[in-house]
């Protein structure tokens, strides 16, 4: 059996769904659903039980279920860049994947947990995953919800006593299905795509940082289904256990990203973007902890043996514009 936390969330839902999409349905589902639509996500999904997060490990107590798990897919997170509360960061990023880290190292099963791209910080150090850990520990993020998940990426790299094949993996800019419930936190195509579908246009930041134009803000954005590939490439397959990027490992702009969104909804490339586009000054709260550029490294995913074409910009937004046109967009 599969735990899969956070399964009600973007990247877990969708997991879940390649997970069936291999045959897969021995799978326990551990999250929160509260009141918000993350239910949608899993509504579709075929698998053994579900778990609230809080009881997962009283549930792991009893022996017969223990003996069940064969790995585990650890996404349940606070994933807000923006929360404030340091210490429910701590509690929810840090000490809970430290509980299933061990337990998980005395199964001496595998274990895949969630990392990001936020603990490089504004990549005054590059965005290489092959580096020493004295390197990692360098790293300076921008905020806490970075912070979280740098300290616990430096704790893994410390341990004698390990899972029997462990990966974090640092998530760039992820879009895709199932990311409907996240609000301010949803992908730009997202945005943009309802932006454009109810105002015939989009509002992009303006840059507040010199040597880049507005919209010109480059990001690494990889498509969900690429995602979930990976996923699933590190948790079945044999590779060597670490911290691995998870991106194209080509950066590109809001602008482009925004632009063909646009054309897609509309059904129309000759679309120009300053009929279309507009930039409006980037909130106060965002200035001092936003990433300009992100690029991931990727010759370590394909050092391990991951060879599959990662989706395009344009082919993987193409693809997601098809979602968000449907009644029903969900994977």
């Amino acid at each position: 059996m599969i735990i899969v936390t956070g399964a009600a969330g973007f990247i877990a839902s969708a997991f879940v769904w390649k997970l069936n999409e291999m045959g897969i349905k021995d799978i326990l589902l551990v999250d929160k659903l509260r009141t918000e639509d993350k239910w949608l996500n899993i509504r579709k999904r075929d698998y053994y039980d579900w778990c609230d997060r809080d009881e997962l490990f009283t549930w792991l107590e009893n022996p017969e279920n223990a003996e069940k798990i064969t790995g585990v897919l650890h996404m349940g997170a606070i994933s807000a860049t923006t929360e404030k509360d340091g210490d429910l960061l701590m509690k929810n990023n840090y000490e809970y994947s430290k509980k299933l880290w061990e337990f998980c190292a005395k199964k001496k099963i595998n274990y895949v947990y969630a990392s990001s791209a936020a603990t490089y910080g504004g990549g005054e150090q590059g965005y290489n995953d092959e580096v020493t850990p004295e390197e990692l520990k360098k790293l300076m993020p921008l905020n806490k919800y970075g912070y979280s998940k740098k300290i616990f990426d430096d704790w893994a790299l410390k341990q004698k006593e390990t899972p029997n094949q462990w990966a974090g993996v640092k998530f760039f800019n992820v879009y895709g299905p199932q990311e409907y419930h996240k609000g301010r936190m949803a992908s730009m195509v997202f945005h943009t795509f309802n932006q454009y579908k109810d105002n015939g246009g989009v509002k992009l930041f303006k840059s507040h940082k010199e040597g880049y134009a507005d919209g010109e803000q480059l990001r690494d954005f990889v498509y969900i289904k690429d995602v979930v590939d990976v996923l699933y490439f590190l948790l079945f397959e044999k590779v060597p256990s670490g911290i691995y990027n998870l991106g194209t490992g080509e950066a590109r702009s809001f602008h482009d990203l925004a632009l063909e969104t646009i054309r897609c909804a509309a059904n129309d490339h000759s679309i120009k973007s300053e009929a279309v586009i507009e930039f409006v000054p980037m909130p106060e709260d965002l200035r001092g902890k936003y990433q300009y550029f992100t690029e991931a490294s990727m010759e370590k995913l394909k050092k391990a043996g991951y060879t599959k074409k990662f989706y395009t910009l344009e082919e993987g937004v193409k693809d997601y514009v098809e979602y968000l046109s449907k009644e029903d967009r969900y994977l």
